[in-house]
């Protein structure tokens, strides 16, 4: 294997996530395509609708639990993404870790605001 002195001095190397962090990525985004079909087929078969069909519907757990993996789904994705961004763009190390660390509180804001909404319609309120 090949090293330089100064890849030896500083002790870098792989962090052996790249491929995790891929598949990661890969997963969300075609678990995406279907949540998102699922998601406009919803609002599509819902336009025009009265309140009460769209509570009605939305009572049905097999839909509150599609919207709710559609959330996961997309802020888990939203956040590798911007994870990505982040690391190739902020060179300066402490701006890098702040804004990692916010990246990760506002998915997991976002994710629990919505689920959040979700179970408060499907459990009617």
């Amino acid at each position: 294997m090949m090293r330089t002195p100064l890849k030896n001095v500083r002790a870098l190397g792989s962090a052996k996530e790249g491929t995790d962090h891929f598949w990661k990525q890969r997963v969300t985004a075609v678990a995406n395509v279907f949540l998102g079909l699922f998601f406009v087929w919803l609002v599509a078969s819902l336009a025009g609708a009265d309140y009460q069909a769209v509570r009605s519907a939305l009572h049905h757990p097999l839909i509150a639990i599609a919207l709710g993996a559609l959330v996961i789904s997309g802020t888990i994705h939203m956040r590798l993404g911007m994870q990505t961004i982040i690391e190739d763009y902020v060179h300066a190390e402490g701006a890098k870790i702040v804004m990692l660390m916010l990246n990760t509180f506002f998915a997991v804001g976002i994710a629990l605001a919505s689920l959040f909404a979700i179970l408060k319609l499907s459990f009617g309120a």
